[in-house]
Parts: C-alpha cells; structure tokens; sequence
C-alpha cells in the first residue's frame, strides 16, 4: 500500500476516496463530487469547516480561520492516516 494515500470516509454518505497525495483534501473531495462549501482556499475564511470524526491531518499551510479541536479546514491540509469526516 502505497503511504501517501489514504481512506477518505465520509460520515452519513457511505462515500469513501483516497487521498492522492499532491492535492488537498478538499481537491480530492471536489474531484470525487462530493458537495463542500469552500471560498478562499487558503485557510482564512473557514468556509470548508469540516469535522473529523476520526484519523489526523497534516496542514499544508497554517490556518487562520478559528476551528475547534474536533473541526479541520480541508482547503489546506492532506490526511496522513485513514480519516472519517463530517460535512454539515
């Protein structure tokens, strides 16, 4: 199994993608159509508040947007284990 790429599941929508390790976890939900709200792409607005259920993320670039622990901003981080999401 190749480490860069990981489980995506997605709680309540029995949707599960893997991630591909040169896109952002919100890229990958896009390209496997499943609906996310997103707007700046860089972590400032937190449009793409998302909560994880379970697994870790890594951030790519630093968020700035507020998010509480058990919330990530997918526009700006990759999972780094097999991950289980909510998306409002």
């Amino acid at each position: 199994m190749n480490k860069d790429r990981y489980q995506v599941l997605v709680s309540g929508k029995e949707i599960a993608i893997k991630q591909e390790p040169d896109k952002t976890l919100l890229e990958n939900l896009e390209d496997n159509k499943v609906e996310i709200h997103s707007h700046c792409r860089e972590g400032f607005c937190g449009t793409c508040r998302t909560r994880l259920i379970s697994g870790e993320v890594d951030y790519i670039i630093d968020p700035l947007a507020y998010i509480d622990d058990d919330e990530i901003l997918p526009c700006c981080c990759k999972a780094v284990s097999d991950i289980t999401i909510e998306i409002n």
